[in-house]
């Protein structure tokens, strides 16, 4: 067997290359001309070209040599040239081949490279980084993201056993990259020992298994107390480089808590100093936490005219920018830092703080909690029953108390007159006996009021305004000041359901809100007695009448299907409501795994996915475990309107196709790799030194 003989490089000048049209590789890939002359401007040429001599029409050599492997380092080459950062001449290491043929070689040298396993490349950034490199500079010097670096980074730091198994093919890349959202080599072989006993080991579930319960960083404790904050105090945060976390997941749920309530009992000691009676903290309250509490009305403090104009011509001006850039994705910068400083002049007005009468306060209270969105929620000027009670009495006593004083020091005198009238008053009077009090008999007295009784009816019922005033007054004397037929002659019944023991979490969704809202509004308008009440209504608009009307009726609405409560007619009444208001509860509820998927069976999972997006679709999921299935439902569920039949409205439901998704045989590659392809269509021949520094 003879021995192998190799052809030893030679310098040729880079004004004598051409390129060849033997060159196999026809599709570009891989990474840019320009990125490729760089990395040769700061590290030189790597590996030499491989060229074959140009040969005239009689077969004698031109003295030009055509670039049969290398073409992209040549185009490279000529590039600097052009720049001037080049001799024209340079001398240039070729392998000049003579013999086979040219596509052969060019073929061959293409398809016998081996690309550089991702871990390989992975590790070597490692090595950079370890070595002193900072993120930016690896960056700059292969021409990828500084994200894409800490990608490559945060894979070679994971367990070497999960590095092992992604080398020999036990587990993919996106795996992988969902192992990685944890630094903690333990907890993620614990989670791979849990999977791989299982068919499902969809990287989904590796991040559901490993941020299990972590809070997430848009939960209201978190956006709360502030990230900053909880990482002080020692809390960890669990972060994802290859998907988008929204802010990672807070690891510690027992130490945001605390920090929480530390920062809403110092907020709610700096509210000392307003005079309130009383105080309740908590993270969030229950829905209806303040039902049967009457809120003290507020005034604000009065602006100039020069404000009123100021405020007039910002709010024309923040609603005609709006309505010019309405449906637009992205405002110009300028724009949106103007309407800025004019929601800033909006809210100096409209949110200005609001003034209590002092006298009030002292018997009143206040709510500190967070609202939905993480912001501190103080809900003041609450009086509960016991307290309006109490200031009755004293006001009863210090009555008494000026009665006697009149009378005497000691009041004598008026338990002798009090004695007196009791006296005279349960006499006997004769038959014959000249009455003097305008007191009548009991019996009287009912009768000519049955009359009058009737007759009230009667007048209401020709007169339909004053029937609805009637009927407002008496819903508004049981809603807002929780006396019915004690205050009032028309006995209307009405019942308001606590619904916070039904639904947890009620209390922090929008419609929860905007119910609040309403009854905030109503309860600051309304005069703070009873007895004035009517005279109110008698002076109010109709407008203002029929929103009261509204309001009092709609919270007496009760829907709620219970075991133990059988009324069929009033939930069918119910859903012939919802027809009429076209209620569409998508609006104010969707699926969750939390809210809906958790709670029902596989089955009706399954079902509620093939109702939505079709029978395809439901196959992908149809072999999980509940809860993972509960999970990967809300996600494909998410935006398509689908609502469980209790919550549906006949009329707005639209017959739609079943959308159906087909599972493609391969994936993208995600952004931290797509750089790592082949060559470009110029070049024949990769030089794997060159691309392995690109990539």
């Amino acid at each position: 067997m003879s021995k192998v003989v190799l052809t030893a490089a030679r310098d040729i000048a880079l004004d004598k290359l051409v390129a060849s049209d033997a060159n196999v590789r026809r599709i570009k890939s891989g990474v840019s001309i320009e990125d490729l002359a760089e990395d040769i401007a700061r590290r030189g040429l790597l590996q030499s070209l491989s060229v074959r001599p140009v040969r005239d029409a009689e077969e004698q050599e031109t003295g030009k040599f055509a670039v049969s492997a290398g073409g992209r380092r040549l185009a490279a080459l000529k590039r600097l040239v052009k720049q001037k950062r080049l001799a024209k001449n340079a001398p240039v290491p070729c392998i000049v081949k003579t013999d086979g043929i040219e596509e052969e070689d060019s073929l061959a040298e293409n398809t016998m490279r081996e690309a550089l396993h991702p871990l390989d490349q992975f590790r070597a950034f490692k090595s950079l980084h370890d070595q002193g490199v900072t993120i930016d500079e690896i960056a700059a010097r292969f021409f990828v993201g500084e994200q894409v670096v800490r990608q490559r980074l945060k894979l070679a730091a994971a367990s070497q056993k999960l590095l092992d198994l992604y080398v020999g093919a036990e587990l993919t890349l996106e795996q992988l990259m969902a192992f990685c959202v944890t630094d903690d080599h333990a907890r993620q072989e614990q989670v791979w020992e849990g999977l791989s006993r299982s068919y499902n080991k969809e990287p989904y579930t590796i991040r559901r298994m490993l941020t299990e319960g972590a809070v997430k960083a848009g939960d209201k404790r978190a956006v709360f107390v502030g990230v900053d904050a909880y990482e002080a105090a020692g809390g960890v945060i669990l972060r994802d480089l290859f998907v988008h976390d929204h802010g990672g997941w807070l690891q510690d749920v027992a130490l945001l808590d605390r920090l929480a309530r530390e920062k809403l009992n110092l907020t709610a000691d700096a509210l000392r100093a307003e005079g309130w009676k009383w105080f309740e903290v908590a993270i969030d309250f229950p829905y209806g936490h303040t039902s049967g509490l009457r809120r003290l009305p507020a005034c604000y403090a009065p602006i100039s005219e020069e404000q009123q104009a100021r405020y007039d011509a910002a709010l024309a001006e923040y609603n005609e920018l709006s309505d010019e850039h309405e449906g637009a994705d992205d405002l110009p910068e300028e724009v949106d830092h103007r309407m800025a400083e004019l929601e800033m002049e909006i809210a100096a007005v409209d949110e200005r703080p609001a003034i209590y009468n002092p006298d009030e306060i002292t018997r009143a209270g206040i709510f500190v909690s967070i609202d939905h969105s993480g912001a501190l929620n103080v809900e003041r000027g609450f009086v509960r029953p016991e307290d309006e009670a109490s200031a009755t009495t004293t006001q009863m006593s210090a009555g008494a108390g000026s009665a006697r004083a009149s009378n005497g020091s000691d009041g004598s005198m008026a338990d002798d007159a009090i004695e007196g009238q009791t006296a005279a008053s349960s006499s006997t009077l004769g038959e014959d006996e000249t009455e003097t009090s305008s007191k009548l008999s009991d019996r009287l007295l009912s009768e000519l009021t049955a009359h009058r009784t009737l007759a009230l009816r009667v007048a209401l019922t020709n007169d339909p305004d004053a029937a609805f005033l009637a009927a407002t007054h008496a819903l508004a004397l049981k809603a807002f000041y929780g006396s019915g037929h004690f205050d009032g002659c028309v006995e209307l019944e009405t019942k308001n359901v606590f619904l916070g023991s039904y639904a947890p979490g009620l209390a922090d969704t929008p419609v929860a809100r905007a119910n609040d809202e309403a009854n905030g509004h109503w309860q600051l308008r309304l005069p703070k007695r009873s007895q004035d009440l009517w005279a109110w209504l008698v002076k109010s608009d109709r407008d203002a009448t029929a929103g009261l009307f509204a309001y009092c009726v709609g919270q007496s609405v009760n829907a709620l299907q219970l075991p133990h409560d059988l009324r069929p007619r009033a939930l069918e009444h119910a859903d012939q409501l919802a027809e009429h208001l076209g209620l569409d509860m998508s609006a104010h509820w969707a699926p969750t795994a939390e809210s809906f998927f958790g709670k029902v069976t596989k089955a009706r999972i399954l079902a509620a996915v093939r109702e939505a997006k079709g029978e395809a679709t439901a196959q992908m999921i149809d072999h999980l475990k509940k809860a993972d299935m509960a999970t990967e439902a809300e996600r494909l569920l998410q935006g398509t309107g689908w609502l469980p039949e209790p919550l549906r409205t006949a009329s707005l439901e639209a017959a739609a196709d079943a959308q159906t998704g087909e599972i493609g045989e391969g994936e993208a590659l995600p952004d931290f790799l797509v750089e790592d392809d082949g060559d470009t269509p110029t070049d024949a021949e990769e030089d794997e030194p060159h691309a392995a520094a690109a990539e």
